[in-house]
């Protein structure tokens, strides 16, 4: 192997860009995606502080309806207006208020006015779909240029991930090979991560994000806004196969996905990535079954939906994957029943203190979830 793939491009970025493109995200160049944001690069190369994808987020509210008089109704101009408008974050309020805000306007919505006929109607306008995923636009872009809150310069994240237009998930990518002997280079991510959300870099980015994820081609760890460094954790799986890592990690891009990816990079970066995918299988590496386990569509929607929490002491929490598979194993049995028609037995918590309490806080919403789909 070459030197270059020891390079972060190669070793990191380039196998969670292909991973993400069979995960069934589109990809949007970095040119194409300041477009979408709004903006236009100046000759400077500042960009603008504009993070969501406007148009696309415009297009999911165009299609959203609702009821009045008997009568289902599409959202006019003004109101999708009103909601793209509310979806500007409220820095005045510090990262982590601006972070639980939006939080609180994906679990329950945006309240607007519509006028039908001279007679109001208000209704409450959802900004993602939580039942049916397939119904959401999953997006990702990488090299994303945001400039800074004070105007001075920009940061540039190494992948973003949208859903419906809003950055969901920040990506730090490093290369493996450390400078810093027992210590891992997803640790200097995991420091960009933290000095982004900084209130004078690029906290208006982080206060959308839902999952922050540090990878260096090997490995990965995770946690979500306002994560100190020691609590960003490893994933263990537990429900998806190997063969099904297997299987994203070697799906062949279809030639659109390939050359959409590498349209903006050198011909000898595409033809060194078609030289490594034709010499066999490729191994699976823990970066890629963090990705696959926590970004796959129907899994990232349902980690932001049930298993992150804010706490006034602790902050915004996600989830440890013992929390996540421990409740949802004692969710199964609460909706199984014996030949009797009697429910199962619970199961046995292992954790105890700040962790047990979090976990049943978890576990709360995951029921209040449950009888909504029931319902």
């Amino acid at each position: 192997m070459n030197n270059v793939n020891f390079q972060e491009e190669f070793s990191s970025k380039i196998p969670a860009l292909t991973l993400l493109s069979n995960l069934g995200y589109d990809f949007i160049p970095p040119a194409e995606c300041e477009l979408l944001r709004g903006n236009q690069l100046s000759k400077s190369g500042k960009s603008s502080s504009q993070v969501i994808l406007q148009s696309v987020m415009r297009s999911f509210l165009a299609r959203q309806h609702f009821s009045f008089a008997s009568k289902s109704h599409l959202l006019s101009e003004d109101a999708i207006d009103k909601v793209i408008h509310e979806l500007s974050p409220a820095m005045n309020l510090g990262l982590q208020g601006a972070n639980e805000k939006l939080y609180n306007a994906l679990m329950y919505g945006i309240s607007v006015t519509e006028f039908i006929d001279g007679k109001k109607a208000s209704m409450t306008v959802q900004l993602i779909d939580w039942k049916e995923p397939k119904n959401n636009s999953f997006h990702f872009t990488e090299e994303m240029v945001v400039q800074n809150a004070e105007g001075t310069g920009n940061r540039i994240p190494d992948i973003v991930c949208f859903v419906n237009g809003l950055p969901f998930v920040v990506i730090e990518a490093k290369r493996p090979d450390s400078n810093k002997e027992g210590k891992s280079t997803c640790f200097e991510a995991i420091s960009q991560h933290i000095r982004n959300q900084k209130q004078g870099e690029i906290p208006h980015l982080y206060a959308f994000s839902q999952l922050l994820l540090a990878v260096n081609g090997y490995d990965g760890l995770y946690a979500t806004c306002g994560t100190p460094e020691k609590f960003w954790a490893k994933w263990k799986e537990e429900t998806i196969p190997e063969a099904e890592f297997v299987r994203f990690k070697n799906k062949k891009l279809e030639s659109d996905k390939l050359d959409s990816l590498f349209a903006h990079r050198t011909r000898a970066a595409k033809d060194d990535y078609l030289s490594l995918v034709h010499a066999g299988d490729l191994t699976v590496t823990d970066q890629d079954r963090l990705i696959v386990s926590l970004l796959s569509p129907e899994r990232l929607l349902e980690m932001v939906r049930l298993f992150v929490l804010f706490d006034k002491k602790a902050g915004k929490i996600v989830a440890r994957y013992q929390q996540v598979f421990g409740i949802k194993a004692m969710l199964e049995r609460i909706d199984t029943f014996d030949e009797k028609g009697a429910r199962e037995g619970g199961v046995i918590w292992h954790t105890t203190g700040s962790g047990k309490s979090f976990t049943m806080v978890f576990l709360s919403k995951a029921l209040i979830w449950l009888e909504s789909l029931a319902n």
